[in-house]
């Protein structure tokens, strides 16, 4: 081949590379979440067995395990509960509670935790965390994963899970990030076209979910605004963790902040 060619060939190859690898800056869209929908409920169970979310179970339970997490734990928009179980079978000496406002997404999970001998060390419970069914001051730790961004008021929902904490006790959250690479949103809508159930995709998902979730950025400013005494996010190229404390009564309070 022309030596011309193949150059223009590698040059367009970069072009095109560069263009893939560019964030993207998309406006927010709030989205309900579609999963009191039976259908959409049963389809999310489904794709929730598929390898590359057991991957991410994996990716968020050794994240969970950098923080010895002890005491009662809850696993807030458990979905069908694969990752509370995780978190069960993995930290032995925790009990766990899964909360999901879908019926449907508490009897999957159910029926999960039964299938692994896991029901005596773990309960789920329907609620929705802008109004969490535990009284002040019950969790050691809270954990919620791809929920954050169908919190209808997210500041509600954080002092909401600040209050049932314990003084001392964390929260984990982990969601995607509305800012990915361009080659990320493009992986997604092939995805939602050819690959996940119909019942998903009449509730547009995943496109939905992730065009309303939050910029790092914007955490910080949630983080920043709720009662909890520390906290920082962590980001990668699609998602982010976030690890926040409430005080712990020997703790002075935090300064009041802008």
């Amino acid at each position: 081949m022309n030596p011309g060619i193949i150059l223009v060939l590698i040059v367009l190859a970069m072009v095109v590379v560069a263009f893939a690898l560019t964030r993207i800056d998309l406006p927010r869209k709030p989205g309900f979440e579609g999963l009191e929908d039976i259908e959409a409920a049963q389809a999310y169970d489904r794709i929730s067995h598929w390898p590359q979310f057991r991957v991410l179970r994996r990716i968020i339970a050794a994240k969970l395990a950098t923080h010895q997490p002890t005491g009662i734990l809850a696993d807030i928009g458990c979905g069908p509960g694969l990752l509370t179980t995780k978190i069960a079978q993995r930290h032995r000496h925790l009990h766990v509670i899964g909360l999901d406002t879908a019926e449907e997404m508490i009897r999957a999970a159910a029926l999960n935790a039964s299938s692994l001998g896991l029901s005596d060390r773990i309960e789920f419970r329907e609620g929705d965390v802008s109004s969490l069914p535990l009284p002040d001051g019950t969790l050691d730790f809270a954990v919620s994963t791809f929920s954050l961004h169908h919190w209808a008021d997210p500041g509600r929902a954080l002092g909401e899970i600040h209050r049932v904490l314990k003084p001392g006790g964390e929260l984990m959250l982990f969601d995607l990030r509305r800012d990915p690479p361009r080659f990320f949103l493009w992986l997604l809508k092939l995805a939602q076209r050819f690959v996940v159930p119909r019942g998903l995709r009449r509730v547009n998902e995943p496109i939905g979910s992730l065009l309303s979730s939050y910029t790092a950025a914007e955490l910080h400013g949630l983080l920043g605004r709720s009662p909890f005494h520390e906290w920082k996010v962590d980001g990668s190229a699609v998602w982010f963790f976030a690890w926040a404390r409430k005080r712990s009564s020997e703790q002075p309070a935090a300064p009041a902040r802008e």
